[in-house]
């Protein structure tokens, strides 16, 4: 069990910036979703705070809380302006729907 503070922590890192990725520098869905964003549609890297959980002392805690507040245990975990996107299946489909263009136009001013 992880710990409110941890929880905490990781919530206001969310809203630390417009966009946010917990990762994992070995996952290919990861590098799939960091590349779609900061390659593909040019997210500036200023404005997105990437973790890469396996390389953080605190990264299963940080892990771990991020499933607590959304009931996601798996990695990338994406949000953008504080809402929780999900996945790189998630990502890819917004993406595909024109709706992730939508949702990073405030990103992107």
């Amino acid at each position: 069990m992880v710990s409110q503070q941890t929880i905490n922590k990781v919530k206001e890192m969310i809203k630390e910036k417009e966009v946010f990725v917990a990762s994992k520098s070995y996952c290919p869905y990861c590098k799939k979703a960091k590349s779609t964003l900061f390659k593909e549609l040019n997210v500036p890297e200023d404005k997105a705070l990437v973790l890469e959980l396996d390389e953080m002392t605190d990264g299963k805690d940080i892990q771990d809380a991020l499933y607590e507040i959304t009931g996601q245990s798996t990695v990338p975990n994406i949000f953008i302006e504080g809402a929780q996107v999900g996945g790189n299946d998630d990502l890819q489909t917004l993406k595909r729907s024109g709706k992730l263009d939508q949702m990073l136009q405030k990103v992107m001013n």
